[in-house]
């Protein structure tokens, strides 16, 4: 297995008091495997890989329990010297918002170039030249011209690529793509998720796809981790999760997304607001908002469910939810 995370725990310590952030997160990614972790905001997606990657900010931040396994390893005992290594060379991440992500004041190609300088002990002519060939390699047009450009020269969709080239630099095993496709016009962002498959495929490596947008994942990903209030609430296979939902909350998500078939119906919305991190309510997290909702969700937190050998839910009447009845 390439990365394991297991009961993964972060909090928070806010004015307001605890924020429970990640709450027993556990997941499991192969070489060559993608998995698509899902949820709206504030559901712990970002913060959970933050934690694996090690650049979550603390304080504030603390990881409480948990190891995650990379390569066997568990990263979180290793000393910051020993992660700074494996980050780069053994796993990346692809920031959200790649105007924020890269440096406004040096070229891209300096930037894309820094990775071999400090990790490989490169000249910076021979990084140069590597720069220029990953900047082909993610379909940046005149690539030889545009590596002495600056970020703010670029497109949105062209900075995204110049993050995709910069993950690659190392040939990683492990990606971690946080909303690659955030603020990207449709066009855009189906070019960006054809390009990470691609590579995918080419470099074998795995691929954590974090989004909030089910659209997006649906011939990309090979399996979809939903995530609620700081916990995986379904796992399951791609297809098994678009035929069949086994949580209310994973049906409440297929059922806003916009369908041709439903042309002139009013567009589905989950009632209310995800709770806050800090007075998560007792129970199942969800029963605020659940059509399903019955006295034992007020009372006891769900475990996730065995439904069958390949998928999970964190849902008391799962079988209902998996049969259509809400």
């Amino acid at each position: 297995m390439l990365l394991e995370v297991r009961d993964l725990h972060v909090e928070f310590r806010t004015r307001e008091g605890i924020a429970r952030a990640v709450n027993g997160v556990g997941y499991a990614v192969d070489a060559g495997e993608t998995l698509a972790v899902l949820g709206e905001s504030g559901s712990g997606k970002s913060v959970t890989a933050q934690a694996v990657m090690g650049i979550l900010d603390t304080p504030p931040g603390r990881i409480t329990g948990g190891s995650v396994l990379f390569q066997g390893r568990d990263v979180l005992t290793l000393k910051e010297e020993e992660r700074r290594r494996i980050r780069g060379a053994g796993m990346a991440m692809i920031f959200q918002d790649a105007l924020s992500a890269l440096n406004p004041v040096h070229t891209v190609g300096d930037q894309l170039g820094e990775m071999f300088v400090v990790h490989r002990g490169m000249s910076r002519k021979d990084a140069r030249t590597r720069a220029i060939e990953l900047m082909d390699r993610v379909r940046i047009p005149a690539a030889r011209q545009r590596v002495r450009d600056y970020p703010h020269q670029f497109s949105g969709g062209m900075r995204q690529r110049i993050m995709i080239a910069m993950a690659l630099a190392l040939e990683p095993a492990l990606i971690i793509a946080d909303e690659p496709t955030t603020a990207l016009d449709v066009t855009v962002q189906a070019q960006v998720m054809d390009l990470l498959a691609e590579l995918r495929r080419e470099y074998g490596m795995g691929l954590v796809l974090i989004t909030h947008d089910l659209g997006v994942v649906a011939d990309v990903a090979d399996r979809i981790a939903v995530m609620y209030a700081g916990r995986i609430v379904e796992s399951a296979p791609v297809h098994d999760i678009y035929k069949s939902p086994a949580h209310p909350y994973t049906r409440g998500l297929l059922e806003s997304i916009p369908r041709l078939d439903r042309k002139g119906r009013r567009l589905y919305a989950i009632e209310g607001l995800p709770p806050s991190l800090t007075h998560i309510p007792p129970g199942c997290p969800f029963h605020p908002r659940c059509p399903l909702a019955r006295e034992v969700c007020r009372t006891d937190e769900p475990p996730l469910y065995e439904v069958d050998e390949r998928r999970g839910s964190a849902c008391h009447f799962w079988r209902e939810c998996l049969h259509g009845r809400s």
